[in-house]
């Protein structure tokens, strides 16, 4: 419904309830963890990076090595036509690693030196133009499976036309691969400690500590919650940790004041449990006694001796069910059909409004309207929210003699369903009160209210299967409406009644 506000050593015990169960110690919790995650993840990123780099390593080499037989194979062809010696040759081979060096230029190939001429050749790998993945596919077959093998290697000089040629055995390359690749790996290892305990040590600090606070907070917090000094002390920075942190603060402050109030309402429930023993006694007393006021003549006490003896009949039904109340809840309506008008005319009469505070009480009931309720239930709910409205009028602004001061009842039906609407012209709830609405303690609008009206008139409609809201309205005032549906009628009841 439009305009309508509805409500409807700190430590922490252990699972198995056994003991406190200590906070995990720096390097086994959280912070070891990552310190090992991010070791290994380095780790990973260097595997990466540590395939490319080999196949580059290997091509620099077999690169170097052409480079140096290119020299020496352009001073032998200088020379020509004479030979080289056999010493001249050793020493070019040696200092090459090379078994054979031939020379190609003009479509002629020149063997320029040779010694110990292997059978066979294994690889053959051209360096005038690699690929990326098969440079790499390359290093790790020499890597891995290498050593022994024959290979034979060409690539051009410069940017001339002469193509220079070696043949040599991989044991050297490999050889230099596997140094590399252990001091790779070593410089890999180094890389990710310092990078792990630099990230160590600020992960630590950004999030472990913040996270070891939080939960050294709830622990501390849990052993004594009632204890205002326990709550969590937050900052105003805008991180994650500390937003949580400061939510984590407000969700301790409202659970100690539940736990006031839970406090609270037991210690008054006992109290109240120990004045209504004493309170039914003294009104039953006072029932049997006001029995005999209508055995008097006096017109004027045969006029109010009903009205006193309804009242003390609520009093006494009211603190026979002071205890369930408080035990568990309201008990089931005793629902039956009953004219609205002269319910309100009880609330009036109890209400007693005094003649010189120039308050109105308006009945706008029809005669006809009927509700099926608990009579005493509805008369609860109706008599709680026009005396909240009457307390209202009678402390606002009272030396105002120009204020209209008003309270309405009215009522109708529209199908199955009674409306009730009670109306006052008073200064209408604060915001804290309609924040808190049907809450107890919290939902009271005066000063020392303890807001129980408004949560029993909820209950109580709640009962019935009805609603109860708050209706906004455009000039000063209250307004409260209450739905109260009839009971469905089963086939086998209308049956009978027919």
């Amino acid at each position: 419904m439009d305009g309508e506000v509805h409500t409807s050593g700190r430590s922490e015990s252990s699972p198995d309830g056994a003991g406190p169960e200590p906070m995990p110690r720096l390097f086994s919790g959280l912070s070891g963890r990552l310190l090992w995650l991010t070791v290994i993840f380095v780790m990973l990123a260097e595997i990466l990076i540590f395939v490319p780099s080999v196949a580059g390593m290997r091509m620099n080499w077999l690169r170097d090595r052409l480079d140096t037989a290119a020299a020496a194979g352009i001073v032998i062809d200088g020379l020509q036509p004479s030979e080289l010696p056999r010493a001249v040759q050793d020493d070019t081979l040696l200092a090459t690693g090379t078994k054979v060096i031939a020379l190609k230029k003009d479509g002629t190939s020149r063997l320029l030196a040779a010694t110990d001429l292997p059978p066979q050749v294994d690889q053959v790998f051209d360096l005038t133009d690699v690929p990326m993945w098969i440079s790499m596919r390359d290093a790790l077959d020499t890597l891995f499976l290498g050593g022994g093998r024959v290979m034979r290697v060409f690539g051009a000089i410069g940017d001339t036309d002469m193509i220079i040629e070696l043949v040599m055995t991989d044991d050297a390359l490999r050889k230099d691969m596997l140094k590399y690749s252990k001091m790779m790996f070593l410089l890999s290892l180094l890389i990710s400690l310092i990078t792990a305990v630099l990230i160590f040590l600020a992960i630590n600090r950004m999030m472990i500590m913040p996270i070891r606070r939080l939960t050294h907070s709830m622990q501390f917090f849990s052993e004594q919650p009632e204890d205002p000094s326990r709550v969590f002390a937050g900052d105003r920075s805008r991180g994650e940790l500390a937003v949580a942190g400061r939510h984590l603060a407000a969700m301790q402050v409202e659970l100690q004041r539940t736990l006031k109030q839970q406090k609270n309402l037991a210690d008054l429930g006992l109290a109240v449990s120990k004045i209504n023993h004493d309170m039914r006694n003294i009104l039953a007393s006072a029932q049997l006694m006001s029995d005999r006021l209508t055995d008097v003549d006096d017109p004027m006490v045969r006029s109010f001796a009903p009205k006193l003896l309804r009242t003390i009949d609520r009093a006494v039904g009211y603190t026979s069910e002071v205890l369930a109340y408080g035990q568990a809840s309201e008990a089931a309506p005793r629902r039956r059909r009953i004219r609205l008008a002269e319910l309100c005319q009880d609330v009036r009469d109890i209400l007693a409004i005094d003649p010189d505070a120039s308050i109105e009480f308006i009945d706008q009931i029809p005669a006809d309207v009927e509700v099926d309720c608990d009579s005493e239930q509805l008369f609860r709910v109706i008599h709680n929210i026009c005396r909240n409205a009457l307390q209202a009028l009678t402390n606002f602004d009272p030396e105002d003699t120009s204020m209209v001061r008003r309270i309405t009842v009215s009522a109708h039906r529209i199908g199955s369903v009674v409306s009730i609407t009670v109306d006052d012209t008073g200064p209408g709830m604060p915001r804290k009160a309609r924040e808190n609405l049907f809450s107890a303690f919290r939902g009271s609008a005066r000063s020392g209210g303890t807001g129980l009206g408004l949560v029993i008139a909820r209950e109580l409609v709640l009962a019935h299967g009805g609603t109860i809201a708050l209706v906004e309205k455009p000039g000063p005032g209250t307004q409260f409406r209450i739905e109260i549906p009839d009971r469905p009628v089963s086939l086998e009841d209308y049956r009978a009644r027919a």
